[in-house]
This record gives structure tokens, sequence and C-alpha cells, in this order.
């Protein structure tokens, strides 16, 4: 099957999501159906090198969104949180198309039986992320939420276009952070510091939500310096959507090998970026 035209199908109405966006959606449900079954059951947890678990859904989960998406795009490339690369190894980062897959970002919530976490599948198009979708299959006391987006059509939950706040204050800021391990190993870690006082609010939602949030104009800013481009790929779709800014913490594009996050309003993001004039620790 040959691959369409980025967003072509979206030209009438913004709320119409295109062929990528239905068929993630239609991934992520896959994924949904798993992790449904088996959420606050028994299933194996293993472990990762990093300590991290890993258990026996995300894998089943990722290998149902997998074939989900390539029935219908069996030319692209895959890169999953669990699988890995689909065929070629890292070379196949240089397919016109790239899918972005973590099966279930917040493992540790999902193994603990709190619904923290989320499927998050996005679309690279030569190196560019042109669409998104995160969904929370047991958030909302079960009855889960799903955002989507892509590029030029903003982002959307159900029937509403999400907007970023408006905030440009620092003193009138909520600020959600995330892992944050390396930023304390940083010279930035006493910027910050010094930044918490003058905030109107420092809050630690983490993982799906506080992005989720961030595009709802719930809070201002996130920051984070320990992530993984799967985490957040199709998260920053959503928030650059919805008016945001999403940056790592150097002001530099995200990339494959990003790992650090500062996404925030337009007017904030320049000033957290020059307030904590952030440098990787040696």
């Amino acid at each position: 099957m040959s691959s369409p035209e980025p967003l072509a199908a979206n030209k009438e109405s913004c709320a119409v999501p295109s062929l990528y966006i239905q068929a993630a959606r239609a991934a992520a449900e896959a994924a949904n159906t798993v992790i449904r079954k088996a959420y606050r059951g028994n299933f194996k947890v293993s472990y990762k090198a990093d300590a991290s678990p890993v258990t026996e859904v995300d894998i089943a989960a990722e290998r149902a969104i997998k074939a989900s998406l390539q029935a219908q795009f069996p030319q692209h490339g895959f890169y999953g949180e669990e699988l890995g690369w689909e065929k070629g190894g890292r070379e196949s980062a240089d397919a016109e198309y790239l899918w972005l897959i973590d099966p279930i970002d917040g493992t540790k919530a999902f193994v603990r039986g709190y619904p923290l976490f989320s499927v998050q599948i996005a679309l690279m198009h030569r190196g560019e992320l042109i669409a998104g979708v995160s969904s929370a299959p047991e958030w909302n006391g079960g009855s889960g939420e799903l955002v989507w987006a892509e590029k030029g059509q903003g982002a959307w939950l159900g029937d509403e276009r999400l907007q970023v706040a408006s905030t440009s204050a620092i003193e009138r800021a909520t600020l959600s952070t995330g892992n944050l391990a390396r930023l304390a190993r940083s010279e930035a870690w006493a910027r910050l510091g010094n930044l918490i006082p003058r905030l109107h609010r420092i809050r630690g939602y983490g993982d799906f939500l506080h992005y989720h949030w961030l595009a709802a104009a719930k809070l201002d800013a996130v920051i984070e310096s320990d992530v993984n481009i799967l985490d957040i790929a199709a998260l920053s779709v959503i928030v650059h959507e919805a008016g945001g800014i999403f940056t790592d913490l150097e002001g530099k594009a995200l990339t494959l090998d990003s790992s650090s996050v500062l996404a925030a309003t337009p007017a904030l993001h320049a000033q957290l970026l020059r307030e904590l004039n952030y440098r990787p620790p040696a």
C-alpha cells in the first residue's frame, strides 16, 4: 500500500482526523484492549539494564500496535520502546515515514496499579514529527482519555480544540516537573531552586498528564531531564498544535536522541530557557 501525502485527508475540517490519525487511534485502541484485560491482574514483570520495569503486557501491546499499523502502512518504519527497530536497525530511521511507539508509557504506574500511564504513538515524516496520539485507557475512573494532534490541524480532546494558556509572567505560572535526575546533577539545579519561589505554583503530575494539562491550559510549563523520544514524541505534537513551545532543555528541536523537555506557553518558554541556562552534566 502506498503512503498518502501527509495530512491530505484533513483539508475540509480540522476536527476530522486524517488517515494517519485514524490508524494511530485504532492501533492505540488495540493496545488498550490488551492493557485493560491485564490491569490490576497478574502478569510477569522483568527489569531492564536501567532497572526500569517491563511487563509481558508492554510487549503484547506493542505487538498489537505494530500489527494494526503495518496492516495499513507496510512500507513505513517502526521504532518501539520494547521491541526496538522493526527491521534494518537504526538505519530504518531513514524511512520516509517512521512510527514511534511507547505501548505503556508509565509502566511503573501500571505495575503498581494506578492509572497514570498511557499509550503513545507518533508519526515522523522525513525527520519531522507530524502526528501524535496519546491514550490513557484507565484515566478518569477507567473511562480513559484520548488526545490527538497533527501538523497544522490543532490538538483535540474529543470535539474540544485544545489551546495553551496565555500566561506570560513567571509569578503567575504553574510549573509541573517530571524526571529530574540529570538536571539535579547540573549547575541548572540551583537556578531552578532560585526560580521556584517566584512561581505561582509547582507540581509534579508527570507522564502524559502534565502534557495533556499544558495543552488544555490547566498548567503553564513542564520540565523534565530524563526521558526518551518515545515518551514525548506524540505529546510534543499535541503541545505544539495547542500553541505551546516544546524543545529540549537547551532549546533545541526534538530528535530521536532527545532526552529532556522544556515545554511551555510561548512567553514563558523563552524566559525559562534563559533562567535555567541548562547544560547537560559531564
